[in-house]
């Protein structure tokens, strides 16, 4: 079978009442920041938390009785799990998903709430899907695979079908790359239904194999380095993806950790959207700049899923905000006798400053007798005001240093 659009419009059918026509929303702050009209496809607020049940359910609601009575198996880097999990319990279905063992912990926690059997199995999705493979030869279940499936494929579409009907005057659509089911489905739709529109793909540089793959003519296997955006942390497309691609995808580009978490960022402080690293790839290539755009464009970029740790998030928040002058450390010398702390704190309040932490250091700094090394992270509106605390201390008397930002070692 090769997918069609008839494909998709039969996946529509199915999935009415089982998943949310999720919505699309006019992202104001980057329209003004990458000088074209662009608009954010909210997927993270999908059930599951992510594309991935409109694929599953599709493939798993039409199993026959005995192939769902045998139960359904997948691998996956986490959102397919739910996804699959979510679909097997809607369809009354035994579901077995194979998880890599370093998946985050809310991925974990949330397929087993979903009733399925977890087993984490192997350092990747690759490893993961092996094991998983090894399982369904043994025991008789059917294979949900998380993108190389014509019927997981044509459900990832039905998103390109709401993005035409939802936004007919789109001329971009920005997709994030994995193994690529999502991009598959939605360029399928959008190229038939709005010929003219281009579809770029975005990938994690740290795991990006399918330029690689695209120049090579068939699915390469790389090695991968860690990536935040784990979602799409695939080291090899599959064989039915990399050709939907080579077909309708007009160009991919790829995106650092940094700039993936930039856009988890802005999602959340401007959009008041969770996003997960996967989720938030299209924003951050538009972001970097990384795709060419006219100001007569309309572009919708893809958030494929919302599924992030909350200590994680926590921690690409604080990263963003150092990054951007938001929160500075500072180093000081200052006497070892009562008051001088007090003292340099209303100093720092003077300036407008907020302390979010404060250490003495002693022994550590090898500080003189009778001195006391302080070290601050403050708060500061942004990186002019951080310069204006600096320059304030400095004039009140006090030396200070500012530690850099960016300098760890790869």
């Amino acid at each position: 079978m090769t997918v069609k659009l008839s494909d998709i419009q039969d996946a529509r059918n199915i999935l009415q009442g089982i998943i949310i026509p999720t919505p699309i929303i006019s992202d104001e702050k980057l329209t003004k920041e990458i000088g074209a009209n662009c608009y954010l496809k909210a997927e993270c607020l999908q059930r599951g938390g992510s594309f991935k049940l409109r694929g599953a359910y599709n493939k798993i609601s039409r199993l026959s009785a005995d192939e769902k009575r045998r139960g359904v198996i997948a691998a996956s880097a986490g959102n397919h799990a739910q996804g699959v999990a979510l679909a097997a319990r809607l369809q009354n279905t035994r579901a077995i998903i194979v998880l890599p063992e370093n998946a985050p912990l809310t991925k974990i926690v949330a397929t087993k709430a979903q009733g399925a059997e977890v087993i984490l199995k192997g350092a990747s999705f690759d490893e993961a899907f092996a094991y998983s493979k090894e399982l369904e030869e043994k025991h008789n279940y059917t294979y949900v695979h998380a993108f190389d499936d014509d019927l997981v494929i044509a459900g990832q579409g039905t998103i390109g079908w709401e993005i035409v009907e939802d936004l007919p005057a789109a001329t971009v659509v920005v997709v994030p790359i994995g193994g690529g089911g999502i991009i598959s489905g939605i360029a399928l739709a959008v190229k038939n239904l709005l010929p003219n529109v281009r579809v770029i793909g975005v990938q994690a540089e740290n795991i990006a194999p399918v330029n690689q793959s695209l120049k090579a003519g068939k699915p390469v296997e790389i090695s991968p380095s860690p990536t935040i955006a784990d979602g799409i942390a695939v080291k090899r497309p599959g064989e039915k993806t990399l050709k939907i691609i080579a077909e309708y995808v007009d160009e991919v580009v790829e995106v650092s950790e940094e700039e993936i978490a930039r856009g988890i960022f802005h999602c959340v402080q401007n959009s008041r959207l969770v996003v997960e690293g996967a989720g938030a790839a299209g924003v951050a290539a538009l972001l970097a700049k990384k795709i060419k755009l006219k100001p007569d464009d309309t572009v919708c970029t893809v958030l494929c899923g919302g599924n992030i740790d909350a200590n994680l998030l926590a921690r690409i928040l604080e990263q963003v905000l150092v990054r951007q002058g938001r929160y500075m450390m500072l180093k000081l010398l200052v006497l070892d006798r009562p008051g001088t702390l007090a003292s340099l704190l209303n100093q720092v309040a003077e300036s407008g400053a907020n302390v979010i932490e404060v250490f003495h250091r002693r022994a550590m700094w090898l500080a003189p007798l009778g001195r006391v090394g302080i070290e601050m992270l403050l708060e500061v509106r942004d990186e002019q005001h951080g310069r204006e605390v600096f320059r304030h201390l400095e004039t009140v008397g006090y030396h200070v240093e500012r530690e850099g930002v960016g300098d760890w070692e790869e």
